[in-house]
């Protein structure tokens, strides 16, 4: 029998690895005033990623969770929400308890996801307000976008996962036209729309953040169609185009 080592006790709880903070918003969340916490890490790597710094998951994060915590303790009453972003924030199995520690302090959570773990998202529902889901593709085109196979099995079950919670949420879909020919975006969207998705937003790509050269140089003049965004308008209750 081996001997057995010291007992070093418990081990110390897991800390989000935050990259980043946004300490006001009134975009991220919709009709609220938030702050925004950027977690580090993503098994995606879509080339429009305007935040292709925080796709590694680093040993110590940019900031400690401590230190935010503090912060967002000293904004209560100035806002309304916290929202997490990434990256993608539901790679850090540290966000339930994250998430937990801020609903302590009487904030709603909104939680910007890409879908990529569709289990452990389907464990942080109950625990937040809203969900804005980036919606890539056509499912079985996924790949095209974010260079990992069967990511778009993951996004799906993630959708449906948004769907069932109950949750208040958004569907979103960045728009360049080398990835989404016009075709594609109006197939994608009657997908969402026999799917029963009440609230979709189309988000036309900005060069800000995006690191990739050949996306950046395209031209979006005249993309996407007016006609083409009336079409797909018409398909769901809410519906919002943001442009840069």
């Amino acid at each position: 029998m081996k001997p057995r080592g010291p007992d070093l006790g418990p081990k110390a709880p897991r800390s989000l690895k935050v990259g980043g903070v946004v300490p006001f918003t009134a975009t991220d969340y919709p009709g609220q005033i938030a702050a925004v916490v950027f977690v580090q890490g993503c098994p995606w790597r879509c080339a429009y990623c305007h935040n292709p710094h925080l796709q590694p998951r680093t040993r110590k994060g940019a900031f400690a969770w401590q230190a935010v915590l503090d912060l967002l303790a000293r904004r209560v009453g100035l806002l309304d929400a916290v929202v997490f972003s990434g990256g993608e924030p539901t790679g850090d199995p540290a966000l339930g308890q994250t998430i937990r520690d801020v609903k302590a302090l009487g904030f709603k959570v909104g939680l910007h996801t890409a879908g990529t773990h569709p289990r452990r998202l389907r464990e942080l529902l109950p625990l937040v307000d809203w969900v804005g889901l980036d919606i890539k593709a056509a499912f079985g085109d996924y790949a095209d976008v974010t260079r990992v196979a069967s990511s778009g099995k993951h996004a799906l079950a993630s959708l449906e996962a948004v769907q069932a919670s109950g949750v208040q949420y958004e569907c979103r879909t960045t728009l360049h036209p080398d990835l989404l020919p016009e075709s594609e975006i109006l197939k994608l969207a009657q997908t969402l729309s026999a799917m029963n998705i009440t609230n979709y937003a189309l988000q036309v790509f900005r060069t800000e953040g995006c690191a990739d050269d050949q996306l950046n140089a395209v031209s979006m003049a005249g993309y996407p169609d007016p006609a083409l965004i009336g079409r797909i308008a018409a398909l769901f209750p809410a519906f919002t185009l943001r442009r840069a």
